[in-house]
């Protein structure tokens, strides 16, 4: 069975972002430091699924930096370019986007159907309000967090559907010199 996993960015008091137009100026980018481990996530990967707010601006900037052999996200955008990226929205009636699939179904059973489907695992990068509901139908099996060293006091929680608690467990922590620390977790 395939696995979900959530490769994202937040800040050290849990938010995603501050709201709209954030372009997580604040995250703390030491490329150097986790590039190695963000390209193993993303290898692990045939798929990628995205929520119709984030997939607008993000599938282009992608296809673009793929355009720029010197841009240091290059080696990240060869990878995503041979990703089947699923957008799910409810209210786009087309997307034409090269590799890019539009579905229109229930969240939960697309999302199960996919993972029992044969191929690499699934990974979600964000937007906040996707991986929110991700999180509330207990999609998402590996947790992959890259807690920055700022607390923005507001913003976007990701945790912020969920009508009980959920447990984790720790697989591994990494520190690296920037103050990011990368939690990775697994669903029990």
């Amino acid at each position: 069975m395939r696995k979900l996993k959530l490769q994202m960015q937040v800040s050290l008091d849990g938010f995603n972002s501050t709201g709209l137009n954030d372009e997580q100026q604040w995250v703390t980018w030491a490329w150097d430091e986790i590039k190695q481990y963000v390209l193993e996530i993303a290898n692990s990967a045939d798929t990628e699924i995205i929520g119709r707010k984030l997939a607008v601006d993000y599938i282009p900037y992608w296809l673009h930096t793929l355009t720029k052999p010197n841009d240091p996200m290059y080696e990240l955008a060869k990878i995503k370019a041979k990703q089947k990226k699923i957008v799910f929205s409810r209210t786009l009636k087309k997307l034409e986007l090269e590799n890019t699939i539009l579905e229109k179904g229930n969240l939960r059973e697309q999302v199960t159907k996919m993972k029992n489907q044969n191929g690499k695992d699934i990974v979600v990068y964000g937007g906040s309000s996707f991986v929110s509901n991700l999180i509330e139908e207990s999609l998402i099996d590996e947790f992959h967090l890259f807690v920055n060293p700022i607390a923005l006091g507001r913003g976007i929680p990701i945790f912020n559907k969920l009508d009980d608690w959920q447990q984790f467990k720790l697989i591994r922590s990494i520190s690296f010199k920037s103050g990011i620390v990368l939690l990775h977790y697994k669903t029990k």
